[in-house]
């Protein structure tokens, strides 16, 4: 026997043990990329959601609340970032996930520029924008929390918005409002909408481009659009502006008594855009926005909060009717989402008035969150272009 083989045969055990830690270390470097995550942020007005995923299952998820006495400290919705970061980072950190864990980070995009469909990388203008947006919204912290925590993961950590509130791919004559100066604006649940549109899509064996739908996202903010094969063409302002009354958006209303109103010596700017945004739908005639409160007045035979509701339903139903004709009549389907699609009484007040248009499908609550982390896992494979926000 050789020397070489001598000192194997003589180190046997010690061979052994240089192999397995050999092998050891190999499993914990793959280990180590096998447990990057996605990171998803989806800020509302008074909390935080935030999601952990591993792949496409989701792991983590909490909802950080932020008490209107702490978010009153702060000017600008955009001043609350710090506060915010640092509660998200916290819970984040307890549930055991540092911020070098995420591989990239997606938030929820904001009120930036009107633009197409699509995964945007968050950039510096993009940031830039947050702080003179089409309006204070606190979906204006999505890219910024998401670049922030993206920064502290490593410096080739990714953060991205995928379909913003902002979308805008209506066709010209949908922007046509009377007035040149006013044009009307597209702002809607783009990410929700467009989920289940591609799910209904699905479900008749065809591509998302192949297929017309109408989409009711129904919430305390109500956008309905018209999805003609692939792009959204025509979509009611959700945030403010037009489009149906929700329970505590005033949706249209009468242009020469808004005018009346506004120089009435009654309100200030702040005032009226409140009563508009905040105060204004179900919430201006019974003083509640609480949609199970709502229903619950109505079972007790509440008549003024069963004609507020009902008058949801009703204008709900008519933008759809309205949208059907955007489309020609070819409508392959209406599809009734968002956390209010929950509602029996909304349901089946806005299915009697369209029912006849064509086939109708529910989806009650929204998958921001899950779809939000499928375009996370998209781009890290290569499988969707990333675009430049400008």
């Amino acid at each position: 026997m050789s020397d070489n083989n001598d000192f194997f045969y003589n180190n046997e055990n010690a061979f052994i043990v240089i192999c397995k830690k050999i092998n050891y270390f190999a499993l914990v470097i793959i280990y180590h990329f096998m447990q990057k995550y996605i990171l998803t942020i989806y800020p509302e007005f008074t909390s935080t959601k935030v999601a952990v995923y591993q792949i496409r299952k989701q792991i983590f998820l909490c909802n950080v609340k932020h008490p209107i006495e702490d978010l009153g400290k702060y000017k600008k919705i955009t001043d609350q970032v710090p506060y915010r970061l640092e509660l998200i980072l916290s819970e984040l950190k307890y549930a055991g996930f540092e911020a070098d864990s995420f591989e990239i980070v997606v938030g929820r995009g904001g009120l930036l520029k009107p633009l197409p469909g699509g995964v945007y990388q968050v950039n510096k203008q993009m940031l830039k924008d947050t702080q003179t947006p089409f309006a204070e919204h606190e979906s204006n912290l999505g890219c910024i929390l998401a670049f922030e925590i993206a920064q502290k993961a490593g410096k080739n950590v990714p953060a991205i918005i995928v379909d913003p509130a902002c979308v805008d791919e209506m066709d010209e004559i949908a922007k046509m409002s009377g007035l040149p100066e006013l044009p009307r604006k597209s702002i809607l649940h783009t990410i929700n909408q467009r989920t289940k549109a591609r799910n209904f899509a699905r479900e008749l064996g065809k591509e998302y481009n192949e297929i017309n739908v109408i989409v009711a996202h129904l919430d305390k903010g109500i956008s309905v659009g018209a999805h003609k094969q692939g792009k959204i063409i025509d979509v009611n302002n959700g945030l403010i502006g037009d489009g149906p009354m929700t329970t505590e958006r005033s949706g249209s209303i009468p242009a020469g008594d808004l005018v009346d109103l506004c120089f009435s010596g009654q309100h200030s700017k702040g005032e009226i855009l409140a009563k508009l945004k905040f105060a204004g739908g179900v919430f201006a005639y019974i003083g509640t926005n609480n949609i199970k409160e709502i229903e619950k007045r109505i079972s007790e035979n509440d008549k003024q909060a069963e004609l507020a509701l009902s008058a949801v339903a009703y204008q709900v139903a008519k933008e759809i009717g309205g949208l059907s004709t955007v489309l020609e009549g070819n409508v392959d389907g209406i599809l009734i989402t968002g956390e209010q699609a929950y509602s029996d009484f909304l349901i089946k007040e806005i299915t009697k008035r369209v029912k006849h248009l064509g086939m109708i499908r529910v989806y009650p609550g929204d998958d921001q969150m899950e779809s939000f982390a499928l375009h996370g896992y998209m781009v890290l494979n290569n499988e969707i272009e990333v675009k430049e926000y400008v």
